[in-house]
């Protein structure tokens, strides 16, 4: 089997890498003549871990160009994952898709072998069916199912490890046209993933709703261990990491993104909360559940944002971590960010230090956050140190690193060592902060 992938972005990229690596052919599509040159150079077009590496390491087996019908002719299953980006109504934009469509069907007129094209990118149910395939026969003249294969394979990925989760998933999702279709995808997986994962198979409708419906649930999950964080906080004594260890044992509920910190952020988690609901609108159902979940993870940063102005009036804030998470350059709703121009407005200078994206700061939000290049001088020049990623590197640091700071830790990275430390002050989310006023107002709620 010989495979394409359509788009050479993050996620392109390190799909087409991850398939060579085990053994097979890969032919990369883009527009950007950058991201082609970089590819058959042997080397990454984008920054991702082990990217580069893998490409460097298969570039006997992977190719990029700029032709669809060279793509399409010399292999036999297609990858399409173009950017689907949200509108102003929050529902995902088809664009790139139907323009990488309406190539691909163009090739497809000039190929008599049988193709099967896979649609990776995050889109709303009813895309597929209504909006792409129809692209492919028309410009084709022929008809899906019979002449080509049509299905919905979304990946569940992170940045910052997409070839390890791609090639190591908990499931693979099958949306697929016809049985066809789904069998010739499911063979695929099974020589193309490490670790023999099941594959779920449903209607192409049904994969698109699970797709977003997963990272809806997610972020409710994490917004929920954020909820409870703050109460936390409230709580004398309050330990919000004993609670969701605790939780976490249940197997109904389980560890995984329980944690209780700073809120998500990222391309993906956002907007799908706010796409679900606008489709669910848009067809006479509800989705509340999502609505709010978005609100309150907005909201929590603004909380953490107060706790820091009550602790001190002006100065420099130094913010470690403006990724949206450890081990990535992205800042697309990065709750760092957020807190940043929270403080800004209340009058404070912020400064900020990240071990990778320091440079996207400085082109995109450079007007809220002056960035400094190394952790010591962002500590040494800031007031008050806000730990917004649990990075490796900030896990490092000791009291003599802190000494007269004010930190507030948003993970709790540092809690072990600077929380009897007399020498800082140490706030941190989910942990009961010694204030009188808290057990005064228990006291009153229960002394009658």
């Amino acid at each position: 089997m010989k495979y394409s992938v359509i788009g050479l972005g993050k996620l392109g990229a390190s799909m087409a890498a991850g398939i060579a690596s085990r053994g097979y052919e890969v032919i990369g599509v883009d527009v950007l003549e950058e991201n082609v040159n970089s590819i058959n150079q042997g080397n990454a077009p984008v920054q991702e871990t082990n990217l580069q590496e893998v490409i460097q390491n298969n570039s006997s087996r992977i190719r990029a160009t700029l032709e669809y019908t060279d793509a399409i002719i010399n292999t036999d299953i297609s990858f399409v994952i173009v950017p689907t980006p949200s509108e102003p109504n929050g529902r995902f934009s088809l664009k790139y898709a139907k323009e990488a469509f309406i190539e691909i069907g163009k090739a497809l007129k000039n190929k008599n072998k049988y193709h099967l094209v896979v649609l990776t990118s995050t889109v709303l149910p009813g895309s597929m069916r209504y909006g792409l395939i129809p692209l492919l026969e028309k410009h084709s003249g022929k008809s899906c199912g019979i002449d080509f294969g049509a299905c919905y394979s979304p990946e569940f990925i992170a940045l910052g490890s997409i070839i390890y989760n791609f090639l190591n998933p908990d499931f693979n999702l099958v949306g697929e046209y016809d049985k066809k279709s789904g069998d010739l995808l499911e063979e695929a997986y099974m020589d193309i993933m490490v670790n023999n994962p099941p594959c779920k198979r449903m209607s192409i409708e049904n994969a698109e709703l699970t797709k977003v419906a997963l990272n809806t649930f997610i972020t409710s999950k994490i917004t929920f261990a954020n909820m409870l964080a703050d109460i936390t906080s409230h709580i004398p004594g309050g330990d919000i990491d004993a609670i969701t260890d605790a939780l976490g044992s249940d197997s109904r509920v389980g560890h995984k993104y329980l944690k209780g910190g700073l809120g998500y952020g990222g391309p993906c988690f956002p907007r799908d909360n706010i796409a679900l609901t606008s489709m669910s609108e848009y067809i006479g159902s509800s989705a509340e559940m999502a609505k709010t979940t978005d609100k309150v993870n907005d909201d929590l940063t603004e909380k953490i944002g107060k706790d820091i102005c009550s602790a001190v009036t002006g100065g420099v804030v130094g913010i470690l971590g403006l990724a949206y998470k450890p081990d990535t350059h992205v800042i697309e709703e990065s709750q760092s960010i957020i807190l940043a121009k929270y403080l800004k407005k209340c009058g404070f200078t912020v400064i900020g230090y990240d071990p990778l994206a320091n440079d996207c700061v400085e082109k995109e939000a450079g007007d809220i956050i002056t960035v400094v290049n190394t952790l010591k001088e962002c500590i040494k020049k800031s007031d008050v140190v806000v730990i917004a990623t649990p990075d490796k590197e900030f896990a490092e640091l000791n009291v003599s690193d802190l000494k007269n700071k004010i930190v507030y830790d948003c993970w709790r990275l540092l809690r072990s060592k600077l929380q009897k430390s007399s020498s800082l002050t140490y706030m941190a989310l989910g942990v009961e902060r010694n204030d009188y006023r808290i057990a005064l107002k228990l006291s009153d709620l229960w002394g009658g």
